[in-house]
């Protein structure tokens, strides 16, 4: 079974994003990661992205848009990550369930520190402000 993944990219105004660092017990822990959470099957995508966004960070999404979807396989599951692009929020953002949080420029994104299914949505980030 594949697990459907709301995935926030938050940008500020200074061209940085909003990284979490994955708890130890959780899969992939150790990695960063783009902050969002499981789509019930009652929600639709941006609503899951709300939820996510207000329970892990405090932040209420303003503004945000469709970014890409990514289908990964690990080795011991299937995701599809959602991923959008958060342009506008209100609050600051605070880790709600304990886990450190830091805002990166986006060319110092390192593929290395994310998990596998990460890589392609840092390649469609630095692409779209780094080449633009």
């Amino acid at each position: 079974m594949t697990v459907h993944v709301a995935v926030a990219v938050i940008v500020n105004n200074d061209r940085e994003v909003l990284i979490a660092l994955r708890q130890a017990h959780q899969h992939q822990g150790g990695f960063w990661e783009f902050p969002g959470g499981k789509v019930e099957q009652s929600e639709t995508v941006f609503d899951a992205l709300k939820r996510e966004t207000a329970e892990e960070l405090d932040l209420k999404i303003t503004k945000a848009s469709s970014l890409l979807q990514v289908s990964h396989q690990y080795a011991d599951k299937a995701v599809l990550l959602d991923v959008w692009m958060v342009t506008e929020f209100d609050g600051q953002a605070k880790g709600r369930e304990g886990q450190p949080l830091r805002w990166c420029a986006i060319d110092a994104l390192q593929v290395d520190d994310f998990p596998a299914a990460n890589v392609a949505i840092i390649k469609a980030l630095q692409e779209k402000f780094l080449h633009s």
